[in-house]
């Protein structure tokens, strides 16, 4: 539009001073056209929005711009720069008033150069115009307002979607620590606690008894240090830590809590985060044995079929209600202990836990991670 400007400006002068010889008024037609593009210039500067500075600028170009109408009407046809000046300075209906103003200058102006008596077209054409780029920028100016709105909807849909997933993150991460510090540092806690009454009870009549108890509770105390220190990293438990493969993890911790332990079926490779998982499934399973289930003897199975691989740990202790047990932990609102966090173990592998049990009769808690899947995962 600003070249558009000047190049009518510039048209409009050859064209006067080409049609009319020097006279009185060409000083004052190059005059008055110098200035309406000197003022012209202006315009950038004071933005596009209508304040009082950029109202008053754009009053003096229409009033410059009309005296020279007057004089020449050659530079009747520079309004259709100023339509869209007009329109972007002004409020909808203001700017419609100035483009009538500015279209009933140019049609007087198209008569008065009219040489061959009156033509419609003169009448029809400015008004024709004027219309249209009235439309073209109302439609433009609708359309930039859609497209604002969908960047804004677009820039607040993302921010949504981050604090989402910040906010998942986080629960994630809560979710698992919470299961570490279940399954590592608070059995541990229990096992250290159930040790040292059973020394504070021997010491007089059985010492030699007593101090076993308390190094054995130094040494799961050394254990949980190792565990915190890993799992605050997320690094691997410290029994697979220290080699030998999920068969001889599940191995230590099955002789650590005087439980028999079998391997069915060919070994195949697993990634470390099934590792982890069915290791740490079996240290809970294992401390419920120890803590709630008052069992003669546990066992230890795991089984590799073609599909998937299955951890069992089985009991003859007192057994329980499963659906019982579920009930009571909804009520109670805890969520992450115990077989809870067992289940999301599993679940997060694509993997299922099952719990058979009945009271008097011992338990069976069984996990089973399909193959296919854990293996494409990959460690």
């Amino acid at each position: 539009m600003h070249v558009a400007f000047f190049l009518l400006l510039g048209a409009s002068l050859a064209r006067f001073l080409l049609r009319h010889p020097w006279e009185d008024r060409s000083p004052w037609i190059v005059f008055l056209s110098a200035a309406l593009a000197a003022l012209y210039l202006l315009g950038p500067a004071l933005g596009a929005r209508a304040t009082p500075r950029r109202i008053a600028w754009l009053v003096t170009v229409v009033a410059v711009w009309m005296l020279l109408v007057v004089l020449a009407p050659s530079f009747g046809w520079c309004a259709v720069p100023l339509f869209y000046t007009g329109l972007r300075t002004l409020p909808r209906r203001a700017a419609f008033v100035l483009v009538a103003l500015l279209t009933v200058f140019v049609v007087a102006a198209q008569v008065q150069l009219s040489k061959n008596g009156f033509d419609p077209d003169l009448v029809v054409a400015p008004p024709a115009v004027a219309a249209i780029a009235t439309a073209v920028f109302v439609h433009a100016q609708r359309q930039a307002e859609r497209q604002r709105a969908l960047i804004d909807d677009l820039i607040r849909t993302r921010r949504e979607l981050a604090a989402t997933e910040r906010r998942e993150g986080t629960l994630a991460e809560r979710q698992r620590l919470s299961m570490e510090i279940h399954d590592t540092l608070a059995q541990g806690l229990s096992s250290q606690q159930m040790l040292l009454q059973a020394a504070e009870r021997t010491w007089d009549s059985d010492p030699s008894t007593a101090r076993r108890h308390v190094r054995t509770a130094e040494s799961i105390a050394e254990r949980n240090l190792a565990e915190a220190r890993r799992f605050v990293h997320d690094l691997a438990p410290a029994d697979l830590a220290e080699g030998g493969g999920l068969q001889e993890a599940l191995r230590t911790v099955a002789g650590r809590e005087s439980a028999a332990f079998r391997v069915d079926g060919v070994p195949v490779p697993l990634p470390e985060r099934v590792q982890s998982a069915l290791l740490r499934i079996a240290q809970g399973a294992l401390a419920n044995v120890r803590e709630h289930a008052s069992a003669g003897s546990a066992a230890v199975t795991l089984t590799y079929l073609d599909d998937q691989v299955v951890l069992d740990i089985a009991d003859d202790g007192r057994g329980f209600e499963p659906s019982a047990s579920a009930s009571a932990g909804a009520r109670s609102g805890v969520r992450g202990h115990g077989l809870p966090a067992m289940r999301v173990r599993a679940q997060q592998l694509g993997g299922t836990l099952t719990v058979e049990s009945t009271p008097g009769e011992g338990t069976v808690l069984s996990v089973a991670i399909p193959l296919p899947t854990t293996l494409e995962a990959g460690p």
